[in-house]
């Protein structure tokens, strides 16, 4: 492929590029790059917010070069304080194991497994630790600089407390690209000093300093913060082809066209040229293409026409039998869609929870004689049955 048009692709979406030049010169140079991706397995699943830096570096895939997936084993222990006003609690070894089994299942949905490494940074930045290559380390990195992070300002500003282990944890993330000998490495645009550290560990090394890339933070479905599982407005990639289907078409149409720019090569002229409503059924079709396949999004369609465009019961709904005496709430956190009976309360005093088309008011067993459908929000049905 033409180097600009490689560079075209590369650096479509991206925030912070550096530099342009370097990376011109390392294609040209006909060299097989390895694009490094690191990613602590904090919790056991990832969503659309990862899959951007992870579509990235599919791009890089498919213009032959290799990912090193940087699983952090190590890192995750410590915890990374990039955009955090608080320490994260240290995680054990099993748990940072299990979820790194699922971020790499997960992450393959995305990346070509047959061009992809998968590493552990426990195995150079245990060694590390202990010789005096830390101390080396150390000793090219200032106190000014790490206090420089806006995080880290934030939280001195605020009174709030920073671990002698945050501040450590840029130079073995760090360590990584040096370990790695990496030529690019991505991140978000949350990452840019973690990534920055990396390439001047590099240049002491004596090595040549690895090109720098950010990828925005993907806005959740809220349209406003961060997508994160915390805040409640992500789309897993593991998510149900239908449940997927469905939140995206929840997303608003300027939410929608970042979406397009940040998880697809999709020409955003033609895009914007589309009816709002196509354009955003066709990234649903794209994207559950992509994390299930095209006969499962088809069918997300189909069943989303049918329940929201003509008003009509989905077919594949769970079936749920229930006793006389077993309360609306119960029903929903029997059924995952409720994590407490004050949670399921909020729901129906919301007006989110309906039976047969009516809204659900008390929190009693539900009234129908053989069968019902029950409702809740807009996306979930359940079939009743005594």
């Amino acid at each position: 492929m033409d180097i600009q048009k490689a560079l075209e692709i590369l650096k479509r979406g991206a925030v912070d590029l550096i530099s342009e030049a370097e990376l011109e010169k390392k294609l040209l140079s006909g060299k097989k790059l390895k694009v490094k991706f690191g990613a602590d397995p904090t919790s056991a699943d990832l969503h659309f917010g990862h899959s951007v830096v992870l579509g990235k570096l599919r791009a890089f895939q498919d213009l032959g070069h290799t990912v090193a997936l940087v699983i952090g084993d190590f890192t995750a222990a410590i915890g990374d304080p990039s955009g955090r006003d608080s320490t994260r609690p240290m995680l054990e070894r099993d748990i940072i194991l299990k979820n790194a089994k699922t971020y790499t299942d997960q992450a393959f949905k995305v990346l070509d497994p047959s061009k992809t490494e998968i590493l552990f940074n426990s195995s150079w930045l245990d060694p590390f630790i202990t010789t005096k290559d830390i101390l080396n380390a150390l000793s090219k990195i200032t106190v000014s600089q790490v206090l420089e992070r806006e995080d880290f300002k934030t939280r001195i500003k605020a009174g709030l407390p920073i671990a002698l282990l945050e501040v450590m944890y840029s130079l073995f993330q760090g360590q990584d690209s040096v370990a790695l000998t990496a030529d690019v490495e991505l991140g978000g645009t949350d990452q840019i000093f973690n990534l920055l550290v990396g390439r001047q560990l590099q240049k002491n090394a004596g090595q040549e300093p690895q090109v720098v890339m950010t990828m925005p933070l993907l806005v959740g479905t809220d349209g406003v913060k961060k997508m994160s599982k915390s805040y409640g407005n992500y789309i897993g990639i593991s998510d149900a082809p239908n449940d997927m289907f469905g939140k995206i078409m929840s997303i608003s149409d300027e939410t929608m066209l970042q979406y397009y720019t940040l998880l697809t090569l999709e020409d955003l002229n033609a895009v914007k040229a589309k009816h709002p409503m196509q354009a955003k059924k066709d990234l649903a079709r794209i994207l559950v293409s992509r994390f299930h396949s095209a006969q499962s999004a088809q069918a997300s369609l189909e069943n989303f026409e049918k329940v929201f465009s003509k008003k009509e019961n989905p077919d594949d709904m769970p079936i749920f039998k229930i006793s006389e005496e077993i309360s609306v709430s119960a029903v929903l956190i029997a059924n995952g869609l409720s994590k407490s009976k004050n949670e399921a309360r909020r729901l129906i005093d919301q007006g989110a929870v309906k039976l047969d088309g009516k809204k659900i008011e008390l929190d009693t067993a539900p009234a129908f004689e053989k069968e019902a459908v029950m409702q809740i929000g807009k996306r979930h049905f359940i079939k009743l049955i005594k």
